[in-house]
């Protein structure tokens, strides 16, 4: 029989620290057993000098649903041209801390305190994101672009 897998504040401070040290300032937490399993949870920590580029998961059965359980962080969503459409903030000291995001929506996250980390669930199996799925009019994460984009995404949360 397997052992229960406790999210503790022990946890999150490791995934935060290992978030720190990683060159994207990004770090998940796996409980799936693999890319193959028909439900996707883990946990997500992420850094405000993070970008995640605009996207979107095209698969009808891809919503995906996040928690934040540290930190705050900042979801923006976007129309098929880049026009955002909306933004809200998750805060786990306010009314507002979790969302779930339907498929075929174009959206992104930006952190806005360090110690940021969400538990995210989506259907399985994993799947890289297909160019289609990628926002065409904002700039891919290796893109010198991409760090002006993202300090242009966390003005609207200044």
């Amino acid at each position: 029989m397997s052992e229960p897998n406790w999210i503790s504040t022990e946890m999150l401070r490791d995934l935060t620290a290992r978030a720190m040290a990683a060159p994207r300032r990004r770090k998940n937490h796996n409980f799936h057993t693999g890319e193959a399993a028909p439900c996707q949870r883990l946990l997500n920590a992420v850094e405000p000098d993070s970008y995640i580029p605009p996207h979107r998961h095209l698969d009808p059965d891809k919503d995906e649903t996040i928690v934040l359980l540290s930190g705050r962080i900042g979801i923006v969503f976007f129309d098929e041209t880049g026009t955002i459409t909306g933004d809200a903030v998750l805060d786990v000291a306010a009314s507002r801390f979790g969302v779930t995001i339907p498929a075929n929506t174009y959206h992104s996250l930006v952190a806005l305190t360090t110690g940021s980390v969400f538990f995210e669930a989506k259907a399985g199996p994993y799947r890289p994101l297909a160019e289609n799925e990628r926002a065409p009019w904002a700039p891919n994460e290796s893109d010198a672009a991409a760090p002006a984009y993202l300090a242009t995404l966390r003005r609207r949360f200044a």
